[in-house]
């Protein structure tokens, strides 16, 4: 305890600390011998911790009324000019009640938040063990969090912690396990205190796991990633696939029958993060714009017989990591690497799926990014789409750093085609945050799109049904001399 925090308590007028239901204070068996004679207690009692609630809103409810009802009896004793001190264990902006007690009254009240030692801390103290070094990354997590991500999360970090444990600790174990961690993972319960215990996860009874106890995993200061063998003639088969835009169930099962039997998995960060982990996988994430050295990495894993997929969102082939594998694979050093390409769904596929059949025709797809390539070759290939009348996937329509790409683009499309034209603008198909709208070519507002939008221009004949639904006609009328009858956007002729 801070010599601030002594001084404090012995001045208070009114000491307030939470509690399970039983009405034991953990906080103030800390404190109970800096309690001035005659200071105000107040408990606050927890009405319920992890069994059920009968409030109408459930636990959440419960709690948010309780902090309500804190708050306003502390918040009488300020207004009646005493001074309250919140007894918390740890540091209170770690994972503590003080914190929804300090959103409540902060703006109301002068209020002061003294620093403590955290359970993390006083575990690693406790077990004299150096927790992260180098440049290690340490990564806290509360032990609630669902298996699969947990020990996602395991693997792609040094040092951890891992918090709330309890009835979770069945849990937590097991993810430690897959992450391939559970060796090195060391359990201390009620650290810095009498009862102080130091046991190896492994060897843990879950059944006498208390909620005060933590788990520490540490770093070594070195990359866990396993050293590479060298380059022998037994280079292992180089696997590159596409998850699909997002949900698991458009992960195609020859995708998820390679990712078992791999060791490693590379790619950018976001695509690693959604193969789950297990015992034994390593990860190799990146950021986005380093697509030739994901690539070489994985050659050179492969070339060292190690079993390797890269994996891309939507499809591999379609402006994803299989032709950076094969950029990368033209170096004579990985000229022994077989490379073999799994197909998954695409996110023009996704997009046309839920509007309709936009894509039934011919049709092209275009990146806008100029990043590899001369915004006049874009502009060049969008005109003669445009004047083949072939529907339109674009990709890549506009991020923080390319904000008139969309725009030009649409100037040069509403040259060649007519303002009523079908656009479809998908966003984050197939996840949580998905949206579809259909509108025009003339109608489009480039502020309205951003990374995570792709959109379908349609041909000529493209048009939408009563119902709303997009689709384009296998069939392109034969030139004649007679007038052609063009549909517009709503489908009816003109």
């Amino acid at each position: 305890m801070t010599v601030k925090a002594t001084r404090l308590i012995g001045s208070a007028d009114v000491i307030a600390y939470h509690s399970g239901t039983h009405g034991r204070s953990i906080a103030r068996s800390i404190a109970v011998d800096l309690l001035p004679p005659g200071v105000i207690e107040e408990p606050l009692v927890y009405p319920v911790t992890t069994g059920p609630s009968s409030h109408p809103l459930g636990y959440r409810g419960a709690v948010d009324d309780f902090y309500d009802e804190s708050a306003q009896r502390l918040g009488e004793h300020l207004a009646a000019g005493r001074t309250v001190v919140v007894l918390c264990e740890g540091d209170p902006m770690f994972y503590g009640s003080f914190m929804y007690l300090h959103d409540r009254l902060s703006p109301r009240f002068p209020t002061q938040v003294v620093p403590g030692v955290t359970s993390v801390a006083a575990a690693t103290a406790a077990a004299a063990m150096p927790l992260v070094r180098q440049q290690d990354v340490l990564t806290i997590l509360p032990g609630t969090l669902p298996v699969p991500e947990l020990a996602r999360r395991l693997a792609d970090t040094q040092g951890a912690a891992i918090m709330k444990l309890g009835r979770t600790f069945p849990a937590v174990r097991e993810a430690l396990r897959q992450a391939g961690r559970l060796d090195e993972a060391l359990y201390v319960e009620r650290a810095s205190t009498r009862g102080q215990a130091l046991i190896p996860v492994k060897d843990v009874d879950p059944a006498t796991v208390p909620y005060f106890s933590i788990i520490i995993v540490p770093g070594d200061g070195r990359d866990r990633v396993a050293p590479v063998r060298p380059v022998t003639d037994a280079a292992a088969e180089l696997l590159v696939v596409g998850l699909g835009p997002g949900p698991q169930g458009w992960v195609t099962p020859e995708v998820t029958a390679a990712l078992a039997g791999v060791d490693h998995v590379v790619g950018y960060a976001p695509y690693v993060n959604r193969v789950a982990q297990r015992e034994g996988l390593q990860r190799h994430a990146s950021g986005n714009t380093v697509e030739l050295d994901r690539a070489r990495l994985a050659l050179t894993l492969a070339a060292a017989g190690e079993r390797v997929a890269v994996v891309s969102g939507g499809d591999a082939g379609v402006f994803g990591m299989a032709a950076a594998v094969f950029e990368a694979a033209e170096d004579p050093q990985y000229r022994a690497v077989p490379i073999r390409v799994l197909p998954g769904v695409t996110a023009a596929q996704a997009v046309a799926a839920r509007a309709g059949a936009p894509l039934g025709a011919d049709y092209a797809v275009v990146s806008l990014s100029d990043r590899l390539k001369p915004w006049s070759v874009i502009e060049d290939r969008l005109r003669h789409i445009a004047r083949a009348d072939l529907a339109l996937a674009i990709y890549n329509p506009a991020s923080r750093g390319r904000t008139r790409q969309l725009a030009d683009a649409l100037a040069v499309l509403r040259q060649e085609r007519e303002p009523d034209t079908v656009v479809v603008v998908g966003r984050d198909v197939g996840r949580d945050a998905e949206s579809l709208r259909c509108t025009t070519l003339a109608e489009l507002d480039p502020a309205t799109v951003d990374m995570k939008c792709l959109l379908l221009i349609g041909a000529g004949g493209t048009r939408r049904t009563p119902a709303g639904q997009v689709w384009t006609p296998r069939w392109v009328p034969a030139e004649t001399d007679a007038p052609v009858t063009r549909l517009d956007a709503s489908g009816h002729g003109g």
